[in-house]
């Protein structure tokens, strides 16, 4: 038994001879709503930075995303692909990124913009983490739109035969899974353990970037099992596919980081009547 894949056209519309994809929507909605909650935290003063500090924090974010997002992939995933064809590495338009590729180049690039701006490190990175999961949850709705990165043959009831399956068979639906986890789950558990930290003045800078790697980390590694493997490389270690390896070793940096900022004597600002901990989810309207 399945239910019908919704079959939407990758192609929202075009303007003349280019073509807007759903996907690329999907990351701009991400991008606006993450953006959104920044500037609300920089209002509460929860990040001392500039709307102006902002923009080019952007763009160092994004420099770091791509590089580390294929660069990764080139040397995990494919790299006799890239050693061929070197030109190809920088076609990112041809896919080919790594999530955990992404994040360790978004951290990279936050080091540097810290040091550079003369900004806290640990209150960049908590407001990118609370405001990074939106665009998760986007994203993977690209990838189900797309019908790309589905899950394992499963007998379900809700499971689905995706268009670029060449077996043609019912799988897990696992872009809506981590859709969920990622983007839902994992924002809601962050802002509630802000928002409480701050109330209850327990709050760590660092607090919540350690609590994304080891949610993200946790949530992924169980969704994995119902994600179809990658087709070049299979299962890595056992039952274990190569990014179940990498979020096991986002778990254990989280643990540590976490463990870190409660050993910090570290606090957070005054924040006085704008404090999460007195106001209700963050403004993300403004």
């Amino acid at each position: 038994m399945t239910i019908p894949y919704p079959r939407i056209s990758p192609v929202l519309f075009h303007v003349g001879p280019i073509a807007v994809r759903w996907y690329g929507v999907m990351y701009l909605l991400g991008y606006l709503v993450g953006y959104r909650i920044v500037r609300a935290r920089i209002r509460r003063g929860m990040v001392s930075l500039t709307e102006r500090d902002l923009d080019v924090l952007i763009g160092y974010l994004m420099a770091g995303m791509l590089a580390g997002a294929r660069l990764l992939y080139a040397i995990v995933y494919e790299p006799g692909h890239y050693f061929r064809d070197p030109v190809e590495f920088v076609r990112i338009w041809h896919g080919g990124l790594s999530f955990h590729g992404a994040l360790i180049g978004m951290t990279t690039a936050c080091v540097v913009f810290a040091r550079v701006h003369r900004v806290p490190f640990w209150q960049v990175a908590d407001t990118l983490a609370l405001a990074g999961t939106p665009g998760l949850l986007f994203g993977r709705l690209g990838n189900f739109i797309n019908g790309e990165l589905y899950g394992r043959v499963t007998t379900v009831p809700w499971a689905m035969v995706f268009p670029a399956d060449p077996q043609q068979l019912p799988r897990h639906p696992s872009q809506l899974y981590e859709a969920i986890a990622e983007g839902i789950v994992l924002f809601l558990a962050l802002w509630m353990l802000e928002r409480r930290s701050v109330a209850r003045g327990w709050y760590r800078p660092g607090m919540l970037a350690a609590t994304f790697l080891l949610g993200y980390g946790v949530l992924r590694f169980l969704l994995e099992f119902t994600r179809q493997p990658d087709t070049q490389l299979g299962l890595v270690l056992g039952p274990f596919s190569m990014g179940q390896l990498f979020c096991a070793a986002m778990v254990v940096v989280g643990l540590v980081l976490f463990a870190a900022a409660f050993a910090s004597s570290r606090t957070v600002p005054d924040l006085g009547h704008d404090a999460p901990g007195s106001s209700s989810l963050p403004d993300v309207k403004a």
